[in-house]
C-alpha cells in the first residue's frame, strides 16, 4: 500500500465512522472479515467477530451505546497489504488498529488495541 493510498483510506475510514453510517463503515470490509478487539467481548461475548453481518451487529450495538462516538486519526502507517492507524476517540482514549487488505482492496482482517 502506498503512503498516499494509506492516507486516503484513513481519511475515508475516519469520515465513515464519524458519519455513524454503518453501510458506509462496512463498505471497507470483506464479507468474511475477521475483527479482533477486547472491547467486543462486552457487546457480543467474544473478542473475535467473524463475518460482515456479525461485525454489523457488534458495531450497531457499540454506536447505540455511544451516541457521541467520534474518531480522530493521529498517525497512519503503511505496510505490505496493510495499514496501521492510531486514533483517539471522543473520550480521549488512544487506540491502534491494524487492517489487512485482500486483493480487492477490502479489509479481510483487523485488530484493534486500546491504551490501558
Amino acid at each position: 500500500m502506498t503512503h498516499e493510498d494509506a492516507k486516503a483510506f484513513a481519511a475515508d475510514w475516519q469520515d465513515a465512522w464519524n458519519s455513524r453510517d454503518l453501510t458506509r463503515i462496512l463498505a471497507h470490509y470483506a464479507d468474511d472479515v475477521v475483527f479482533r478487539s477486547r472491547k467486543a467481548v462486552a457487546r457480543v461475548g467474544s473478542g473475535e467477530v467473524v463475518g460482515k453481518p456479525a461485525l454489523q451487529d457488534y458495531w450497531a450495538k457499540a454506536l447505540a451505546a455511544q451516541p457521541d462516538l467520534r474518531f480522530e486519526v493521529i498517525d497512519v502507517f503503511a505496510g505490505y497489504e496493510m495499514v496501521t492507524l492510531t486514533y483517539r476517540n471522543h473520550a480521549g482514549v488512544l487506540a491502534a488498529e491494524v487492517l489487512w487488505f485482500g486483493p480487492d482492496g477490502l479489509v479481510i482482517q483487523a485488530a484493534a488495541c486500546h491504551a490501558v
